[in-house]
């Protein structure tokens, strides 16, 4: 009884290394999250900016994070992606809180009882109106904002910060509207 469950893990080991996304960050420096977050004023709705494109955000002109702190302990994460057509699609979730020390160091998990997502809160606004979130490795990448559009300064302000962590922001999807 086991093998099939060994040779359903490994084909979908592969699958997830072919569709994993290019790396689109520098190797170095080393990746660092912010010093702290504060979870209850990190908690609510976030707009996404702009991302690296990934295969699970392929349809979508706009997306919204929705964090909410959970009495387990765990984050509650609520994606919600709308499409051109104006349809949407939402997935709900749950993270983990892996360094204590600050809270910026999440793993995401949103289907199943595996926490495998890497979720690091890279550089952050002091008044927390923006949040820039990545994962060691480089693959992924978004810019949220609590407001639905920005203007040209603070998205030239993001794209510098972008920058000067390593990442091409050349490669960014900025969400229309934005």
């Amino acid at each position: 009884m086991i093998r099939p469950f060994i040779l359903a893990a490994a084909v979908a080991f592969v699958a997830g290394c072919v569709n994993m996304p290019p790396v689109n960050r520098a190797p170095e420096p080393p990746l660092a999250a912010v010093a702290r977050v504060d979870l209850a004023r990190y908690a609510g709705l976030w707009h996404e900016a702009a991302r690296l494109p990934n295969s699970f955000e392929r349809d979508c002109v706009a997306a919204t994070a929705t964090y909410t702190q959970r009495e387990d302990g765990l984050v509650g994460v609520r994606n919600v992606c709308t499409k051109a057509d104006g349809a949407t699609s939402d997935v709900d979730g749950r993270a983990k809180i892996v360094d204590a020390a600050s809270n910026a160091k999440l793993k995401v998990s949103f289907f199943g009882p595996f926490f495998v997502g890497d979720y690091w809160v890279i550089d952050l606004a002091p008044d927390y109106s923006w949040a820039i979130v990545g994962e060691p490795r480089g693959r992924y990448l978004w810019v949220l904002t609590r407001a639905e559009k920005i203007d040209d300064a603070t998205k030239a302000d993001l794209i510098a910060r972008v920058r000067a962590k390593g990442y091409d922001p050349d490669a960014l999807f900025w969400n229309p509207g934005v």
